[in-house]
């Protein structure tokens, strides 16, 4: 059986160990849970919010410049347009205090402490989610095994190089050759017409292929030598052909080109 005074000891020690619980208001509660923002400070929606939201404010917080004027000044690209007329006179009047900026009262906290309710900060995620992205895109520390690929990547690729090259320079050169008709005209009808073309095809020369030939009646009982050949145009010109039939007077009078065409 527990005496008196043991039990009041007891109820004593019971009573000091229970915590009063904390009470608060909603208002309390609700702030606590609430998000805050303006949105993307960067974006013109979230100008926009920052505008509604100094209609009826001189600062961000309170009634004089604080960090959190300077947060919220810091994370603008610039000065607000002038269509947003209470955000770009906040801008005006805290850009007043450049210098001052570490001097003014309170401490600078994450944006998303400031602003309206319910409206969620996301100046810097795009930036951030850019910045991981690319960061995941980064080996600081490159496998052996992607070495290993790349040297023979460039063997491989210095092989196929070299195999292109040794085709190249197996491959015959293309030949630029022309086909061209001639006509040659004798002095007169005695001209012994068989020994014109046999002068003219005993020219011989390196990319000269002499072919058909026929006699062409040109008046007055005359006839010209009409011949074909086939010359290699960096080896035989027509002035050269010209030249050298010309040269067998005796039996020539002259040369004309009566037809050339590339082959």
């Amino acid at each position: 059986m527990t005496s008196p005074v043991r039990a009041l000891c007891l109820s004593s020690r019971s009573t000091k160990s229970r915590k009063t619980p904390t009470v608060r208001s909603p208002e309390q509660s609700q702030a606590m849970r609430a998000v805050m923002g303006f949105g993307d400070l960067k974006s013109a929606a979230g100008l926009r919010v920052l505008n509604e939201f100094l209609a009826d404010k001189s600062y961000i917080e309170g009634y004089v410049p604080s960090q959190a004027d300077v947060a919220v000044f810091d994370a603008l690209s610039g000065a607000p347009p002038a269509d947003l007329f209470h955000a770009l006179r906040w801008y005006n009047h805290i850009k007043s205090y450049e210098k001052q900026k570490g001097s003014l009262p309170g401490v600078k906290k994450p944006l998303g402490k400031y602003g309206p309710v319910n409206i969620e900060d996301t100046t810097d995620s795009a930036a951030k989610n850019a910045k991981e992205d690319d960061d995941d895109d980064i080996d600081l520390f490159g496998s052996d095994d992607e070495e290993e690929e790349n040297e023979d990547a460039k063997r491989i690729r210095e092989e196929r190089l070299a195999q292109y090259e040794s085709k190249k320079s197996k491959k015959p050169a293309l030949i630029a050759k022309s086909s061209i008709l001639l006509d040659v005209k004798p002095w007169d009808d005695e001209t012994d017409m068989a020994k014109l073309e046999e002068c003219v095809r005993s020219i011989q020369m390196d990319g000269l292929i002499w072919g058909a030939s026929k006699l062409v009646p040109v008046g007055y009982g005359i006839k010209k030598l009409q011949i074909q050949c086939v010359v290699e145009d960096d080896k035989v010109g027509t002035d050269v052909l010209e030249e050298k039939i010309t040269a067998y007077e005796d039996f020539v009078q002259s040369m004309d080109v009566a037809a050339f065409n590339k082959i």
